[in-house]
């Protein structure tokens, strides 16, 4: 799944670090789901929408058509 999780973090001027400390969960949790490499729970894809204020939506994007 593709997401925005980085260039989110970036624009706050956060490490991954920072993020994991605010999501409570560990930085390679933040690592991993940068780089594609694990999609969040949705209970965790909610609080990452809460915590930069967007619709789940334009954070993560699935590839299907709208």
């Amino acid at each position: 799944m593709k997401n925005r999780l980085k260039v989110l973090r970036a624009m706050r001027d956060w490490s991954q670090a920072e993020l994991a400390g605010h999501l409570d969960v560990s930085r390679q949790a933040v690592n991993a789901i940068e780089t594609g490499k694990h999609d969040p729970s949705l209970p965790l894809a909610f609080r990452i929408a809460r915590l930069f204020e967007m619709p789940i939506e334009e954070i993560f994007d699935d590839g299907e058509p709208s």
